[in-house]
């Protein structure tokens, strides 16, 4: 970690604020650089005069909109129909799966762009999805930029307010983030489980599956 809070001083003082925009890109594009060591960062060096707010504020989102269309952009190569496959080499899951968690996609697909920019470990990945379902590009860059918009400057202004104690966001940030892993993982576990009895019920009703859970329709791709 200290190793990472050298190189983005050292990327801070060479750059000023397009460093921190670029910081910010890394890491939604590498993890292991958290935003909330970047941010608080970048708000104690705001709070020595050696930056300003609103373009530290400003190359960060734009750093957080540039890094989602880029992994916006992968999921749009992976594309629904080679998730399909996937899926139907996959043990427990199906095409059907597929279609429909992008039909879910397309009803709920704005809130979750802008509500996983504050979700550690979903703030970057939300993007992909995105990019299967081939989400609307303005609403896209909207939605993510608004999102990340309200967690950039949240923590940028805590940096300020807690100056030398700036790294105390990250302690917080942390406790935050195991709730949120421990959520993801109980909603895997009742999701494995329920893949698990429709299988078992599936192999009891000789593999065939119900008409409610098949579907040949395809949802709706958004322009």
């Amino acid at each position: 970690m200290q190793a990472i809070i050298d190189w983005i001083i050292q990327l801070m003082e060479i750059l000023g604020a397009p460093g921190v925009g670029i910081a910010i890109l890394l890491e939604n594009l590498f993890p292991p650089i958290p935003s909330e060591v970047v941010l608080p960062l970048a708000g104690f060096t705001i709070s020595q005069g050696s930056l300003s707010f609103w373009p530290t504020f400003i190359w960060a989102t734009a750093g957080s909109v540039i890094g989602g269309w880029i992994l916006y952009g992968i999921g749009a190569w992976i594309g629904a129909e080679r998730l399909r496959k996937i899926a139907d080499w996959m043990w427990l899951v199906e095409a059907s799966d597929v279609d429909k968690s992008l039909h879910w996609f397309d009803k709920f697909g704005p809130a979750s762009v802008f509500f996983g920019r504050f979700l550690p470990g979903i703030r970057s990945l939300i993007s992909i999805p995105a990019g299967i379902d081939r989400m609307n590009p303005v609403k896209f860059t909207v939605w993510t930029g608004v999102g990340s918009a309200g967690w950039n400057a949240l923590l940028i202004v805590l940096g300020m307010w807690l100056g030398e104690s700036y790294t105390v966001v990250a302690d917080y940030v942390d406790q935050y983030s195991t709730v949120v892993y421990l959520l993801i993982i109980v909603a895997i576990v009742v999701v494995l489980v329920l893949l698990i009895r429709r299988s078992r019920k599936r192999k009891a009703n000789g593999n065939a599956p119900s008409a409610e859970e098949s579907t040949d329709q395809l949802p709706s791709r958004k322009s």
